[in-house]
């Protein structure tokens, strides 16, 4: 199954960085450039970074220049995040290109690539959730709450990796279609933020 494949790739990223567990640690894919594999390798790892930033960031001691120079990094994140959602799409849409869609056929509430988006991330909260388990500073009471938090969490996993396997195949029997809706982003762009275009 597809979802397979993501959530193996997704826990490989995780804990590929966590050897070092460094924001700044380069990204070493282990995956043949340009393929599926290789895209969803790069998803988490962005995802994973992200994730340290936003904890980085909310120290409550941080230095405001060094909070600045982190808050510009995570927009960077953000748009790469978005950018690569819609690169995944794009390789759906092209395997399913020949698929003859149905009279009847719908379109569904969210794409592939941003319910893949969900589960990287539903990887990652496993990921920390476990480590909150098995912290040997924590009470038996904190690990027990986390342990029932991971217990959800993993069953969000299931879910929705089960959902995304059934819209991936009523998108194969042309039962549903997508689309492709760029995100259209407006604060980054010195063309559509007053911000920015008023300043000049």
């Amino acid at each position: 199954m597809f979802t397979s494949t993501c959530n193996r790739i997704f826990k490989e990223s995780i804990e590929k960085y966590h050897e070092t567990d460094n924001v700044d640690t380069q990204i070493q894919n282990p995956y043949e450039v340009k393929t599926i594999e290789y895209f969803l390798y790069l998803k988490n790892w962005i995802d994973t970074v992200q994730w340290h930033y936003e904890d980085i960031i909310r120290n409550p001691n941080i230095n405001p220049d060094e909070a600045l120079i982190l808050k510009r990094k995570i927009d960077k994140s953000n748009q790469d995040r978005t950018d690569l959602v819609e690169l995944i799409d794009s390789y759906f849409l092209d395997k399913y290109k020949n698929i003859k869609s149905r009279a009847d056929a719908v379109i569904n509430t969210e794409s592939p690539a941003w319910a893949i988006d969900r589960l990287s991330i539903l990887a990652l909260k496993i990921y920390h959730m476990r480590q909150e388990v098995i912290r040997s500073d924590a009470s038996d009471e904190h690990k027990a709450a986390c342990q029932k938090k991971l217990d959800v969490l993993i069953e969000q996993q299931q879910d929705l990796s089960s959902a995304i396997e059934q819209l991936i195949t009523d998108i194969e029997s042309g039962k549903k279609y997508m689309k492709v809706y760029k995100q259209m982003k407006m604060y980054n762009d010195p063309a559509l933020n007053p911000v920015l275009y008023e300043k000049k």
